[in-house]
């Protein structure tokens, strides 16, 4: 009975064809938007109206300032973070520190903590959420300029459109020479088009936002005075233009503004950089990804103390050795398995509290369990680490010093002096 369970196990932890890793995770947006901020430090809570009231909080009662606050794409998802990463260190172990009062006595001197993203962890965070939120925003803005079930009035004259919402926009722009840019750039379009509908019922010129007494008055001033478009200093139309999220920290009016006529005059082809579909990375260890495989390594030096990078230089491993070590990781992780001292556990939670708790995860085993040919084919298919291996430094310094020796020809238009002086004749007589 012994003997048929375990060869049941083994069937179970035997890998007949690679696996597949999972899909970005996700979580429910509308679930995340309507929770409370936490404090980072302490059990206070804040709704998301009420942001102010908890960076004042956390500002007053624990000395911690966040920088570029209305940059963080996901205000909720850095606090939380944030708190998680400051039960684990100390405050002072990843922000500056600032001193008040530095000439004070020392009893009336505080000390601030600036949270900011000139911290590596912090900036690749911010860039994490912006990367998430861009995604999304593409997503739903795809949908809406695929859905031919709009339908809406004309804010201007009341006639009904239907079908594509490109047809209303382009209809208030040839008939009331009112525009809002290509509409194809426009997101969350019901909204910003209801956004619009409540000034125009209020009587506001939709751009330089003064009141009047009736629609025809209004009308009148907008034609006259060719208020045909909205504020562009008016942040709230902000979140309607996906110029607005592309890029961490711009505005649009900054992205608008960059002369691109030297991208347009070079004649360059190289389109080895081009990302049209950026595949996520996936951590050793947990669920974790990344955009970029520097961001993952960096996760897994920091949090699990395992550097891919320190390992490749110490053992010297060539690109198919560091292929097969991680694809025996991974296989390992699988199966639930300590690569450290191959202990078999229940679980993959047990598994890494194991691990962490023992300090197995940068330990290595005897080299001749890893460095197996089983071990050229990946666990997971679509493991794009793999992709992103390189050989040691030493070894491309090696060939760089190597294909810069040159190679010479001897003369061949004196064939008797050759016969005497070629390294040729010398071999030959040394052989001899």
């Amino acid at each position: 009975m012994a003997e048929a369970s375990s060869n049941a196990e083994d069937i179970k932890d035997c890998i007949l064809e690679s696996l597949i890793l999972p899909e970005s995770l996700s979580t429910d947006s509308n679930q995340v938007e309507n929770a409370l901020l936490p404090c980072m430090f302490c059990g206070q809570s804040y709704r998301e109206e009420e942001k102010d009231g908890l960076l004042k909080h956390m500002i007053i009662d624990h000395k911690l300032v966040i920088a570029d606050v209305k940059l963080i794409a996901n205000f909720r998802r850095y606090i939380l973070y944030w708190k998680k990463r400051f039960t684990e260190q100390s405050v002072a172990d990843f922000c500056s520190v600032i001193r008040t009062n530095s000439q004070a006595p020392e009893d009336q001197q505080e000390n601030y903590f600036l949270l900011c993203d000139v911290l590596p962890e912090d900036r690749i965070l911010r860039e994490e959420l912006q990367q998430e939120r861009l995604k999304k925003i593409l997503e739903q803005q795809q949908r809406e300029r695929s859905d031919t079930a709009f339908q809406r009035l004309c804010m201007f004259c009341n006639e009904e459109f239907k079908g594509n919402r490109s047809v209303l926009f382009n209809h208030m722009n040839e008939e009331h020479s009112f525009n809002v840019g290509l509409s194809d750039n426009i997101v969350y379009c019901n909204e910003y088009l209801d956004t619009l509908q409540e000034k125009i019922d209020r009587l506001q010129c939709l751009y330089c936002e003064k009141t009047f007494r009736d629609q025809n008055t209004l009308k009148d001033h907008m034609r006259k005075k060719q208020h045909r478009k909205v504020n562009p200093r008016n942040h709230e139309y902000d979140r309607f233009y996906i110029i607005n999220y592309l890029e961490l920290g711009k505005s649009w009016e900054e992205v608008q503004s960059e002369d691109d006529r030297e991208l347009l005059d070079s004649n360059d082809d190289d389109w080895s950089d081009w990302e049209e579909h950026p595949v996520s990375a996936f951590c050793l260890f947990c669920d974790k990804h990344a955009d970029t495989t520097e961001k993952l390594l960096f996760h897994m030096k920091d949090c699990h103390h395992f550097d891919l990078h320190k390992i490749k230089t110490d053992l010297g491993l060539k690109f198919y050795q560091q292929v097969k070590l991680v694809n025996f990781i991974r296989r390992q992780i699988h199966q639930c398995r300590c690569h450290g001292c191959q202990e078999k556990f229940q679980s993959k939670t047990e598994l890494i509290a194991h691990m962490e708790k023992d300090n197995h995860i940068g330990i290595l085993p005897e080299r001749s369990l890893w460095d197996q040919p089983q071990y050229y084919f990946p666990t997971y298919e679509n493991d794009s680490l793999l992709c992103t291996l390189s050989d040691s430094e030493e070894e491309l310094s090696a060939q760089d010093q190597n294909e810069e020796i040159p190679v010479i020809g001897e003369d061949l238009t004196s064939l008797e002096a050759l016969k005497k002086s070629s390294i040729l004749n010398q071999l030959v007589r040394d052989m001899t």
